[in-house]
């Protein structure tokens, strides 16, 4: 009886156990993989190295908290997922360069557009002073307050709202992610801005070519844009 009590006890923890262990394994194959596509873009990105803190910050964030149950066998493959309401959570590629392309630093104050699940907001919080991120579907973003608070993630702050208009309250920012695709770059965000700030926003049409492109607005107040690759995100929706 007691043995058998011992084993009801021990096998749900070495399943426990099993888990985390395959979940660590798959995150560094996930990275691992990363890296290798990194070295493929270079030439369009100008990127040819994953920078070890955005490396760290990918390692750090548990992916599979981020994607509903069914899915969370493929969390970390290098792959979109479903998250409901006709909307994903990006490719962990596009994360990791997007991030990079910010050149977040630990005193900035960082903008995202589009929410989702809450997967990026919480790999940008790992390398700067504050997040501030806006989604326009409210389960979506009451489901993302609610991770990001129960995770620890303390330094995001998760808005209700049209992400087109950005947060004024807020700006200047340093950088603007924007993980949804524009048919133009949205002035408010060029606005917002801060001068030596950066700003990643996919432009293009739902059924077009979509574009990754790279916004510096320089010391002066000059915008300078820079096409990078071609990539693939659902529509910004709102009323503009």
């Amino acid at each position: 009886m007691f043995k058998a009590i011992w084993l009801a006890f021990l096998l749900p923890l070495a399943a426990s156990c099993w888990a985390e262990n395959e979940d660590e394994a798959a995150r560094e194959r996930l990275l691992n993989r990363i890296e290798q596509d990194f070295r493929d873009t270079a030439a369009m990105t100008g990127k040819r190295a994953l920078d070890p803190r955005v490396k760290k910050a990918l390692r750090e964030v548990p992916r599979h908290l981020f994607v509903d149950p069914p899915h969370r066998h493929q969390a970390y493959k290098n792959r979109p997922l479903p998250i409901g309401y006709g909307q994903t959570i990006s490719q962990p590629y596009i994360v990791a360069l997007m991030t990079a392309l910010l050149e977040p630093q630990p005193d900035h104050t960082v903008l995202e557009i589009g929410t989702g699940s809450g997967y990026q907001a919480a790999v940008l919080s790992r390398l700067v002073k504050k997040v501030y991120t806006v989604e326009i579907i409210e389960p979506l973003a009451e489901q993302a307050r609610k991770r990001l608070r129960e995770l620890g993630y303390a330094n995001v702050e998760v808005r209700l709202g049209d992400g087109y208009h950005g947060w004024k309250e807020h700006a200047p920012f340093d950088g603007i992610v924007v993980t949804a695709a524009a048919s133009h770059i949205p002035q408010p965000l060029v606005q917002q801005l801060k001068p030596g700030g950066r700003m990643i926003v996919p432009v293009g049409g739902h059924f077009l070519t979509q574009s990754l492109l790279l916004v510096e607005k320089d010391r002066g107040g000059r915008v300078i844009t820079r096409q990078l690759l071609p990539v693939r995100f659902v529509p910004l929706t709102g009323k503009h």
